[in-house]
């Protein structure tokens, strides 16, 4: 059954990111710390894992069919340039399609519609194009806007040990907190993070 979880690195005060956009430079520290290389389709995109954090991003890879993310970060990647790095068709919640979207042959779907509905209807979306396979939804907003449909059954946590002080949390202003999670579920040490997974429980 089709699985709908979010992930991101996230430091220890809970941002995943810093003040105006800053810290990713520690918060992704573990995608270079190691000696196995990990390509993704696009080759100027070439992380070096340790073991452990190669065998949790293949993981990822091999159990995700499709993507939901916000306008935001679809804009900061500039789409990815028609290719998400994990090679998986992306849903994009946003009010406007952007200029020169949809583009042909680049596996991108809008969804315009606002509030519930709108998230409702790019699960649903990202469901389908996923397969059998699990549908992962962008950290921060998204993923905030699904747990609060109900719509989110896993949190994925790739845990660094930095203080940011500040920036984008994780989740924020949740209309049905709290929220109780099972776990950690799975646990995995890797260098300069740890990688954690739970599962939502609904009341």
């Amino acid at each position: 059954m089709t699985r709908v979880y979010t992930g991101g690195s996230m430091s220890l005060d809970g941002y995943i990111s810093g003040p105006e956009e800053t810290g990713f430079d520690k918060l992704f520290k573990w995608y270079e710390n190691g000696d196995v290389t990990v390509e993704t389709t696009h080759p100027e995109l070439t992380f070096h894992l340790t073991e452990v954090s190669a065998t949790h991003w293949r993981r990822i890879i091999a159990e995700t069919g499709a993507l939901v993310v916000g306008l935001k970060l679809f804009d900061i990647t500039q789409g990815w340039g028609g290719n998400h790095p994990m090679g998986v068709p992306v849903v994009v919640v946003t009010h406007s399609v952007p200029d020169g979207w949809p583009r042909e042959g680049a596996p991108f779907h809008f969804v315009t519609e606002g509030g519930t509905e709108g998230i409702e209807r790019a699960v649903g979306l990202a469901r389908e194009l996923a397969g059998d396979k699990n549908v992962c939804v962008n950290a921060g907003t998204i993923a905030r806007q699904c747990l609060d449909a109900r719509l989110l059954d896993e949190v994925g946590i790739d845990l660094v040990p930095v203080l940011l002080g500040g920036g984008t949390p994780f989740f924020t202003d949740l209309k049905g907190a709290p929220y109780e999670l099972e776990g950690p579920v799975s646990t995995a040490e890797g260098k300069d993070v740890t990688h954690l997974r739970y599962r939502v429980r609904y009341a």
